[in-house]
């Protein structure tokens, strides 16, 4: 069993499948800090100086100037400005993805043409029987 084991896990396609999990995390890391980072402070700006982490709704009905103001009181909070940043994280993980598929594609080579029918062997019989008649 311990030797099946191994071989699965030696496999190639075990090997690909941990790379690609490992890269899609350090990409994950890298696009959620574009989103919060850059991304959103120019949604934001563009919004009339709306900071969108900051928007929640705070169940106990009281106003909060922050999240972290209204997560601070201990009451639950709804807070949808950070699922908006998911959403727009995962549209841009999304995006980038495919970008990366598409480059892939495109280096890959095309399957080799087949090589054309050679005659069949009814054909070269028929070839040799005409050039014993000669």
């Amino acid at each position: 069993m311990l030797k099946e084991f191994k071989n699965f896990i030696m496999t190639g396609n075990v090997i690909d499948f941990a790379v690609a999990v490992i890269m899609a995390t350090a990409l994950g890391g890298v696009i959620t800090g574009f989103v919060n980072n850059i991304a959103m402070p120019f949604v934001g700006y563009f919004a009339g100086g709306m900071n969108f982490e900051d928007l929640h709704v705070a169940m106990d009905g009281k106003e909060y100037a922050t999240l972290a103001a209204a997560k601070e009181a201990g009451g639950a909070v709804i807070a949808y400005g950070a699922w908006i940043n998911t959403i727009i994280n995962l549209l841009i993980v999304g995006f980038v993805m495919f970008l990366i598929v598409r480059a892939y594609n495109k280096t890959k080579t095309p399957p080799a043409p087949a090589a054309p029918a050679g005659p069949t062997q009814e054909e070269l019989l028929a070839q040799i029987r005409d050039l014993l008649k000669k």
